[in-house]
């Protein structure tokens, strides 16, 4: 999802997002763990959206204050 997606979401919807990509990268970490992993490439993408959130939650709480 691109970052000017993300900026017209609230930040409860926000907060939503980040904690099913952090679900879904525990997820990752344990199926490469186990051997399992079928796609590694889908860790990278991951862990670039998750920095794109975290970017567009600083940016909304900056503009806060």
């Amino acid at each position: 999802m691109a970052a000017s997606e993300l900026r017209n979401q609230s930040q409860e919807e926000l907060d939503k997002q980040l904690i099913e990509l952090r679900q879904e990268q525990f997820n990752l970490r344990m199926q490469r763990g186990t051997g399992q992993l079928a796609n590694p490439s889908r860790f990278k993408e991951v862990r670039r959206e998750i920095a794109r959130i975290k970017t567009v939650m600083n940016e909304i709480m900056r503009a806060a204050t």
